[in-house]
């Protein structure tokens, strides 16, 4: 194989070459994404948070917000994503270790060729998670960390958001700027002279 083939190409013919650990491939993922759905109903039905999935909206606090979203991750990574990681890792190991070597040159060095560009997943790069702390440090500061969302009307909800957001800006606006207006002063108005 001294020509180049294209990507399209050069990963038909390894789909057609490994048709078993491609389909494989394709059963894990539907019976992973089973698993994950099935994992998160059971937490759901049983947890005490939330009341066994009979709890309204209003019944709700950011305390079993955070509760909910820590458990959930930690059931599913024991049941869902350790197998996963084992299954993958392991079958990935023997089929590596089956390959003729002149095929994993071709892998290796196909690797080798490509430029790997940084692609944007179009997430929130992290500062929604950011935000959803500091709200909740907000709401603990206000002594509403652990109220029930039906205690207050929706319009307290919203403007306690809107004022995380001027304290954010102002913890970490105010020391920018006078950073910012020392580096101007000492370094960039000097080169500019």
């Amino acid at each position: 194989m001294t020509e180049e083939l294209s990507d399209e190409l050069f990963w038909k013919q390894k789909i057609k070459k490994h048709l078993t650990t491609f389909i494989v491939i394709i059963i894990a993922g539907i019976c992973i994404v089973t698993g994950a759905i099935l994992v998160l109903f059971w937490f759901i039905q049983t947890s005490p948070i939330g009341l066994q999935g009979t709890a309204t909206f209003n019944q709700w606090s950011l305390d079993w917000i955070v509760g909910f979203y820590i458990l959930v991750i930690l059931w599913e990574l024991l049941f869902v994503g350790i197998p996963t990681g084992l299954f993958f890792g392991v079958g990935g190991y023997i089929w590596w270790n089956r390959l003729p070597d002149e095929e994993k040159q071709e892998f290796k060095a196909r690797d080798k060729k490509k430029t790997h560009t940084k692609r944007n997943a179009g997430g929130g790069g992290g500062f929604s998670f950011f935000m959803f702390i500091a709200y909740c440090i907000y709401m603990g500061i206000q002594g509403n960390y652990y109220a029930e969302f039906g205690s207050q009307p929706y319009s307290y909800w919203v403007y306690s958001w809107f004022l995380t957001i001027m304290w954010i800006l102002i913890v970490f606006g105010v020391p920018i700027c006078i950073i910012l207006l020392i580096v101007y002063l000492t370094v960039w108005r000097k080169k500019s002279e």
